[in-house]
Formats: C-alpha cells, structure tokens, sequence
C-alpha cells in the first residue's frame, strides 16, 4: 500500500515561522526530503528514526536534479512511508510544489499541500517594510527573478508591472541589472527605492538599500550574494521608522552556547528574541552517575527512615536526575515528606516547584556561599542533610555545613561528560571568526571546552569575548589563561543574557537608512 506526501512550507527562514499543520508533518513523517532554506532547528520535531535527504541547491547549483526528486518522492511513497517534503518559503509559490504534486497524482499517491509563510511577505516585514499602505500602494506584485532558462521569450509583462507599487522578486540576484534596465526601460523612475534583503528573517539577515539607479553598485560592494529578496517600491522609505528586527540590541551577533543540549533551548530562545544567533555547540553531556548506590541507599533512608531534615538542591538537573531515580525505583514524592528543602537559585526553584514542592530557604546570591550563609542564620547543628548533584562538583557546601555540626551525605545522581562531537565545529568556527561571544555556565563547559580544542584554545579565543554566569565559572576560565569580558550581576541564564547586552548590544546596529 502506498504512502503520502505533505509537501510542506517550512517558512522564509525563522523556525517559529512554520505552521502548527508544518510541525504535525515533521513529527509524523518517515523520510523528510528538504532544501537548502528549511532550517535544520526544525528537525528537532522530527521521529528519532527519520530519514532525511537533502535535495537543495547552493550558488545556483543543484544537489538533485528535479526530475531525481519527483522520482524520490514516489519510490519513498511507494514504500509505504509517510514523506514530507519541505520547502523553504510557501510550496507553491514559486517553489515547484505543484510540479510535485503532477507528478503524486500520475503516480496515484495521495498528497497535501500544506502553505507556509511566503518570503515575499515575511522578508519585507522583518525589514520593516510593509509591502501594501494606506496612502502609498495598495498594490503588490510577486514575480520569479529566475525564470526557466529553456523559455525562448520571458512570461513577464514588464510594460504592465511597472505601474505596481510595490513589486517583490524572489531568486533574482543573479539577473539584478537586468530586472533593473526592464524596470527603468519600461517606466519606471530611477530614483524609486529599492531593498535587498539576504537571508531575511534570520540572525544572518543583511540588507542593503538603494534605488533603481544605483542598487546593482551597492550590491557588488557589499557583496552580496542569494537567497535574496528584491523589493521595489515607495514603501521602503518608511523601513525607518518601521524596521524592528534589526534594532534589536543583539541583532547580527553570533553566541556560542556550551550548554548540554538538554539545557540550551531557553538560553537561545532568550538571544533570538534579542536578536542574537545562538550557535548551540554544547561541550559537555548529562548522563546518569557510574553508580547509584549513594542515591539509593539516600532514597531507601527516606523511605525507610530515620529521613533527612533538609534536602539542598544545587542544580535543575540534580532535581530532574534525582526524581528519573526516584521513578526508576518505583518510589513517589511521598518519600520527601517531614524533609525541608534548600535551592541555590531561580531555575532550581523552578524545577521544584513544578513538583508541587514548597522551598524552605534560597538565598540571595545564587551561589553555594550564599547558601552557607542562610544556613548560618537558620542552624543546622544535629542536622542530617541529603545534597543530590553532581559527580564532580565543589565541596565547599557538604564540608562547610560538616564544620556546621550537620551529618551530610552527598549522592551522586547525574554527571557531565565531555560531548567529543563539538571539538571540530567549535575549532572551526574559532578559526573563521564566527563566534562574537562564548558563553560558559558552569566550570565543566569551560574545561571541557579546553578539552576539546586542546592548547590552541587561548590563541583562537583572543577576539572573542568570554561570558561567565558567576565567580564559580569565572575563575575556572581564568585558570585557563583566558579573560572574563562579561559575568553576571545576577547568577541565572537571563542575568547572563543581560549582562551580554549591556556589554556587546548596540540597538540599531543593523539598521542602515535609505540613501
């Protein structure tokens, strides 16, 4: 029996420009056919076991033919597989969706069209162009730069597009000067504005700005080069007041995240919403401990008694590998009933709460010190106490709480191994210069970053500028040899974000004003 084809629009280049009906066909599909302008961050949504299968193109040359990729698609169907086929922008504007589709149809196979954010209307936005107004246009029009080249005479009636008001090219940089002469040939004025917006809806977008006169000069000097969109019309004047996106005070700024992959999501979801590029290249992995044996017998004292007084939690993750054993051994949180509980910070206390689980102490600095010093105040003298973390990790909190007069016992639930995998993607990026800021959130992502770029590291690290998020991750960076340009005030992953933009943000960095 055969299978089906959604041939989905994946959006003009930001991942949360897809639709809900677009991420469905992701996550329910068997092999994933995809071009060069559908995000890999999508990909996540994927099923473990899918295929994917490249068929896009780079500099005006093609992986696959498109004859190749209609026959992909039928042999996948025919298999019996679920395929999505996904297509930058909209599939069937100019995206040869409808090519595809021909094809499914004469071949039996069931398919849908699934539509997408088209780039001719989502670039122009992130521009800060509208591409329709009240009192300047109230027509647009959307026209392939890049027609089939074995036409012997073009489809497009120049005479009448130019009395459009605003006229939107998709996959024309390479025919730029000729799409200029047709548009000044015809009537247009030359004076009329003109937008080129490369890679529009991204942290890499670039715009440059001109009219029809002069744009093809500004082009060749900024060195531009597709996926562009070419936007002409009136409209662009009012990109002064109306471009957003590249104001924002992080816009075009590329930040390397170490953290584990399990973790890095809301700390790159905070840098895209600022504008910045967060290059996830995690240097360190959570795993399970070599050994639950302290955890367990912990637990089984919980259970069975005599039960701790208080349980400090130093880390989400020691929160979230402390209930996995929790639920692997079959126990609930009843066991922690009569035990109070200390955090080091914000995000820990999260993780807590979302267990229904009321915190008895935080302190204020978000470090183990800052702990000691709450529990300077509260007394533990007699106390037992429980701290579940991490294999390696300080022992300033357990020993200074032992001189406290409590009984501690430190149990090991999970432990941060090096992620090998990351050393040539980092190296590489260094060595390219593609990296503005390096962020570090704990002592294990520095060293492990040491680790992997080996004793280069200090001389590929000099133009980049180091982010720590507190004296702890500092001064393993120091031990380096490396500088701490930027730490946080305040020890959490939105006071890192902040202090990153206080220090390398400039609002309207990306904006350039038409001439």
């Amino acid at each position: 029996m055969n299978g089906k084809v959604y041939l989905v629009g994946a959006g003009p280049g930001d991942p949360k420009l897809i639709t809900l009906r677009g991420l469905e066909c992701i996550a329910q599909a068997d092999v994933i056919i995809y071009d060069r302008l559908a995000t890999n961050l999508l990909f996540e949504h994927a099923k473990p076991d899918a295929e994917f299968i490249y068929v896009g193109k780079a500099d005006g040359k093609h992986s696959v033919k498109q004859e190749d990729i209609n026959r992909m698609l039928v042999e996948k169907a025919k298999e019996g597989k679920i395929v999505t086929r996904l297509k930058g922008g909209d599939p069937l504007i100019f995206g040869r969706g409808g090519e595809e589709a021909l094809v499914l149809f004469e071949n039996g196979i069931k398919f849908e069209f699934v539509p997408g954010v088209s780039a001719g209307n989502a670039v122009p936005a992130y521009a800060g162009i509208p591409v329709t107004h009240r009192g300047v246009t109230s027509t647009v029009a959307y026209v392939t730069g890049h027609e089939d080249p074995s036409k012997p005479s073009t489809d497009i009636d120049w005479k009448s597009l130019v009395g459009i008001g605003t006229i939107i090219f998709y996959m024309g940089m390479r025919n730029l000067p000729s799409i200029v002469d047709q548009l000044i040939k015809n009537g247009r004025n030359k004076n009329t504005p003109v937008a080129i917006v490369r890679w529009g809806t991204t942290p890499q977008q670039q715009t440059v700005i001109g009219t029809l006169e002069d744009i093809v000069g500004r082009v060749t000097e900024a060195g531009l080069k597709a996926p562009c969109i070419i936007i002409v019309g009136d409209v662009i004047r009012l990109r002064e007041k109306l471009c957003w996106y590249e104001k924002k005070p992080l816009f075009g700024k590329r930040i390397l995240v170490t953290r584990a992959k399990e973790q890095a999501g809301a700390f790159s979801d905070l840098l895209a919403e600022l504008g910045g590029q967060a290059i996830e290249v995690p240097t360190i992995k959570i795993a399970d401990p070599n050994s639950f044996d302290n955890i367990d017998r912990a637990l089984g004292r919980l259970e069975d008694g005599p039960g701790y007084d208080w349980i400090i939690f130093t880390s989400a993750n020691g929160v979230r590998y402390f209930v996995k054993r929790m639920k692997a051994l079959n126990k609930d949180i009843r066991v922690l009933a009569g035990a109070k509980v200390a955090v080091i910070g914000p995000a820990t206390a999260k993780a807590i709460k979302k267990l229904l689980i009321n915190i008895d102490v935080t302190p204020k600095e978000f470090v183990a010190e800052g702990l000691i010093e709450e529990f300077k105040r509260v007394g533990v003298a007699g106390s037992s106490i429980l701290i579940p973390r991490a294999k390696v990790a300080r022992d300033v909190l357990p020993d200074t709480l032992r001189g406290m007069g409590a009984e501690v016992d430190v149990a090991e639930v999970y432990q941060t191994v090096l992620d090998e995998s990351a050393a040539l993607r980092i190296k590489n990026m260094l060595v390219e210069k593609n990296i503005d800021v390096a962020t570090f959130t704990s002592p294990s992502t520095v060293n492990n970053l040491a680790k992997l770029i080996g004793p280069e590291l200090k001389e590929l690290m000099r133009d980049v500028a180091v982010a720590v998020i507190g004296p702890v991750t500092a001064e393993a960076v120091e031990k380096l040899g490396l500088k701490v340009d930027i730490i946080a005030e305040e020890y959490t992953i939105p006071g890192l974000v902040g202090a990153i933009v206080s220090r390398v943000g400039s609002r309207g960095q990306g904006f350039i004003p038409l001439p």
